[in-house]
């Protein structure tokens, strides 16, 4: 009888363990976002702001050249202080320029980390969810550096993901 007993443990919990390892997934996120109709428009509105501080740029650089070859035609002419004012204003013009591209390099990453935010945190939603209804333990990134991810232990939810996202 004691032997019925522990053969009929063993039993339960080689099936309970058996029971208690779960699924593994991979999953590859670049594939998503790039499919996403957000991720576009996010990419389109991101290159207008970039077109549009570069043309400002652009702008400030050929009026401080005007400005500098006019004052190179005639600084042989001109007083010493109007001289040295004008020097510092192109100065000032240049240091103006420089501070414009640094502020605008900060604007757009600012709002491409805000537009991509929102991106991330859905499809981030979205592998939770297939995740759950899947019963997956894990769901790693495919392109996250892992050393290896086996594809045949493992199970690709890229396409449950699109799914899940309303995507081809």
């Amino acid at each position: 009888m004691k032997k019925l007993i522990i053969c009929a443990i063993c039993a339960i919990c080689g099936f309970t363990t058996a029971n208690a390892q779960g699924k593994f997934g991979h999953v590859n996120t670049q594939e998503i976002i790039q499919a996403m109709p957000e991720y576009n428009k996010a990419k389109t509105e991101i290159d207008a702001l970039q077109a549009q501080y570069e043309a400002d740029l652009k702008s400030m650089q050929d009026e401080l050249q005007k400005k500098g070859e006019a004052f190179e035609k005639e600084q042989a002419t001109l007083p010493d202080n109007i001289k040295q004012r004008r020097q510092q204003e192109l100065q000032d013009m240049y240091a103006k320029i420089q501070q414009s591209y640094q502020d605008n390099q900060q604007a757009l990453q600012k709002a491409s980390s805000e537009k991509m935010q929102a991106i991330t945190t859905k499809v981030l939603d979205a592998i939770k969810a297939v995740g759950q209804a899947g019963g997956f333990v894990i769901i790693n990134e495919m392109n996250a550096g892992i050393p290896y991810i086996s594809t045949t232990l493992s199970t690709d939810v890229t396409a449950q993901v699109k799914t899940k996202l309303g995507l081809k």
